[in-house]
């Protein structure tokens, strides 16, 4: 970890507890956390950092189970199980929170691109990309007029219905490292495709990330085509 990369994680790591402290006291933080009370005060307060172990323990033990916690508030499933995350999905602050989280816990190796699908999974993977510093890339449904080669992908769906996405293909180069990400994984159809383009592309896969699963068919679909890790903040 270079120190550019401990400062955004001790600065993460601030952004948690803070995010805490807005329904706790100092002394029930310090029982959550196990730190001093006093040093909890300093950290959100902006007077001093934490340690990067420290801030490693608040972000990859405390963040986790406070932002899933945090989502699963926000989500709303209606009657027929549809999942409602709009007031995630529009939130940048949260999902530049949840970035450096699910860099740190999950077993994702550090990718050259994250790869998404249009059109609400771009905000989490412009999050991630940020975080990491690298390149964000998304696949859509439609050509761009000016773009001469694409890399497509195409899946003949159980309700007959066939989807396509297309990606420009200069945003993949063979060997790069692809994190494919998305907010919501049901069936895991749409996290296929973006596997077949990284694929075709002869990149490598990173890891497959969802903010939300809506039950285990999606995860276990993806597991089932890819060694890398494949996890999820929630499930629903």
């Amino acid at each position: 970890m270079n120190r550019a990369e401990k400062a955004a994680l001790q600065l993460r790591a601030v952004d948690v507890l803070r995010m805490l402290k807005e329904t706790r006291t100092y002394d029930e933080l310090a029982d959550e956390t196990d730190l001093p009370a006093g040093d909890l005060n300093r950290y959100v307060n902006g007077h001093v950092l934490p340690g990067t172990d420290r801030a490693a323990e608040v972000v990859e033990e405390l963040g986790r189970g406070a932002l899933a916690n945090e989502l699963n508030a926000r989500i709303r499933v209606d009657d027929e199980g549809y999942v409602d995350n709009t007031a995630t999905v529009f939130d940048q602050p949260f999902l530049d929170l949840v970035a450096p989280v699910v860099a740190n816990a999950f077993d994702f190796d550090r990718p050259d691109v994250v790869l998404t699908a249009a059109t609400d999974g771009i905000t989490l993977a412009g999050a991630l990309a940020s975080y990491y510093g690298t390149r964000c890339a998304y696949a859509k449904k439609t050509k761009e007029t000016a773009v001469e080669e694409f890399i497509e992908a195409r899946e003949r769906l159980q309700s007959g219905i066939e989807i396509t996405y297309y990606l420009p293909a200069s945003a993949l180069d063979a060997g790069e490292s692809v994190l494919v990400v998305d907010d919501l994984i049901r069936s895991g159809e749409t996290q296929e495709l973006l596997l077949d383009i990284v694929e075709t592309a002869d990149a490598d896969v990173a890891g497959v990330f969802a903010l939300i699963a809506a039950g285990d068919d999606g995860i276990e679909r993806a597991r089932a085509r890819t060694d890398a890790p494949v996890g999820a903040l929630t499930t629903v």
